[in-house]
């Protein structure tokens, strides 16, 4: 789940996508046509529609397009494992590239599958698609933590409720603002069995990270029956959608970035941020502060100063490149790094989509009053990022869609599940995983104790890849154990990065880190 305003490492897909290059053959109701730019153009990949009703209640009302793509299977046809759908998270993330995946399963596993990307309800490249209001994403945030009193109805929580209520009355005023009561999980799920039905295929498997893991569990309840195999990393715990999930992810993430200054300080000749956990804390809060005064080159304030480093609680990619970025501003007052970690002013939409699903899966607290207790208490414990947090969801307070009640999870048609987690995962805390392994019958959770990636599978750790791979060949699981609240397999977590030589550093690299998945 994505929850910081930084510059992301996917490219937007424009329409020039879908130009008609060469037509395949029609796959049951999808028009497929060659894909004519980026990472589905070199894969040689296909791309369509899916026409769905916008609202199911009334299916022969207004129809959507769903943006599809598809790297098909290369093994012979009577050998092929058939379609798996992929979804990369978000809500709000674009899908379409992901067809692309099933060349990182190890032993060439993934060319037995029809790899199906898609794009959800009304993001990206399907049609039509909601913003709201591009400045959102904008500079000159208001201050994120309200003053030392904690005066509910002080300066910095009024600006902040200023900017949430604007943005949920623009969406309400937003040219596609149709969208807004159909834009649930519920929705989204019944639109890739929609998919389904389009490609022709009795069963679907499917392979979901991040919010895409909350996807595949209400899929594995509604339509249990037609997967065939299913993937799931970096968890989300069903029972505390969405305003419980939010508070929790608080407590993960200020371990995380913990760890990371504790990284700095062990590299302080490199960095020179403070040479013990505490002190480059003590750094960072100060940094942080003196860009509220006096932010910079005039755009990096503090509140943007959180929002760039909060990717350093959802990987270790980005350690270095972050903390180079930081202490280029500290030691030579180069804001370059800074500038090019954060998006500024740009497309709204998975911010949009995002808050229209989270806000109308579940009615979230209408009572500012009780948002201010809980974020409050949650940060004396977690004060790096809960307030920024609040104020990203905060638009939930006034949001224009209506509310329904959650689908219980119970997925009792589905096949034996592989769960994926890295335990000190900080975007969906290790619980999740845990409560799918015992929600999911005959399921098997590999986990990696001390990591702190958000959804890391498929990245090269031998350990997490080659159980993918045998069990989306053979749909074998590895061993279950008899213990509940526990994993069945543990893997060696990835080693924390060695900064690279400063000469082999290119000032203002963007992160990547969490940008794809999440």
């Amino acid at each position: 789940m994505r929850k910081f305003f930084v510059a992301a490492s996917v490219a937007v897909i424009g329409a020039g996508l879908f130009t008609p290059i060469a037509h395949a053959a029609p796959a049951a109701g999808i028009n497929w046509t060659k894909c004519t730019s980026g990472p589905l153009k070199t894969a040689n990949a296909d791309c369509g529609f899916v026409e769905v009703p916008l609202d199911y209640a009334k299916p022969d009302g207004e129809k959507i397009q769903l943006a599809v793509s598809r790297v098909a299977h290369k093994v012979p046809d009577e050998q092929s494992q058939g379609p798996i759908l992929v979804n990369p998270g978000g809500p709000g993330g674009s899908g379409l590239n992901l067809a692309t995946l099933g060349k990182s399963v190890p032993n060439k596993v993934g060319e037995q599958y029809d790899w199906i990307g898609f794009d959800p309800r009304g993001v990206g490249s399907s049609k039509p698609a909601l913003a709201c209001d591009e400045n959102i994403t904008g500079y000159n945030r208001p201050r994120y933590t309200p003053g030392a009193k904690y005066n509910e109805h002080d300066e910095i929580v009024e600006a902040n409720l200023k900017v949430a209520k604007a943005y949920a009355e623009s969406c309400a005023k937003s040219p596609n603002a149709r969208l807004i009561d159909h834009i649930k999980t519920v929705d989204n799920v019944k639109d890739m069995d929609e998919i389904r039905k389009a490609l022709g295929a009795p069963q679907i498997s499917y392979y979901g990270f991040s919010y895409g893991t909350y996807l595949g569990q209400v899929y594995s309840t509604l339509f249990g029956k037609n997967i065939k195999r299913m993937v799931i990393d970096g968890v989300v715990d069903n029972k505390d959608v969405w305003y419980q999930a939010n508070l929790n992810q608080d407590i993960a993430f200020e371990k995380n970035i913990n760890t990371w200054f504790g990284w700095i300080a062990k590299y302080n000749d490199t960095y020179k941020l403070g040479a013990t956990q505490e002190d480059v804390s003590k750094n960072y809060y100060a940094t942080q502060e003196s860009l509220y005064q006096h932010p910079a080159e005039g755009k990096i304030g503090g509140s943007e100063f959180a929002d760039v480093f909060l990717p350093a609680g959802y990987s270790q990619r980005g350690w270095d490149t972050l903390a180079r970025a930081w202490s280029n501003w500290a030691l030579n007052g180069d804001a370059s790094g800074l500038l090019n970690q954060y998006a500024g002013p740009g497309d709204d939409n998975g911010f949009a989509i995002y808050l229209g699903t989270q806000c109308t899966d579940v009615q979230w607290p209408k009572d500012w009053t009780e948002w201010y207790q809980d974020n409050r208490q949650t940060a004396k414990k977690a004060p790096f990022y809960t307030w920024a947090n609040n104020w990203f969801n905060a638009p939930c307070l006034y949001w224009p869609g209506k509310a329904s009640t959650p689908v219980k999870i119970n997925p009792k048609d589905a096949p034996p599940v592989l769960i994926l987690s890295e335990e000190e995962d900080g975007a969906t805390p290790y619980d999740g995983a845990l409560r799918a392994r015992e929600i999911f019958p005959n399921s098997v959770l590999i986990s990696t104790p001390g990591g702190t990636t958000h959804s890391n599978s498929l990245r090269g750790n031998a350990c997490v890849d080659n159980p993918i791979a045998n069990y989306l060949a053979t749909g074998e699981l590895p061993k279950r154990t008899k213990g509940h609240w526990k994993s069945d397999a543990q893997c060696q977590a990835a080693p924390q990065p060695t900064p690279k030589p400063v000469s082999a550093q290119t000032a203002g690299n963007a992160s990547k880190a969490a940008a794809v998945r999440g």
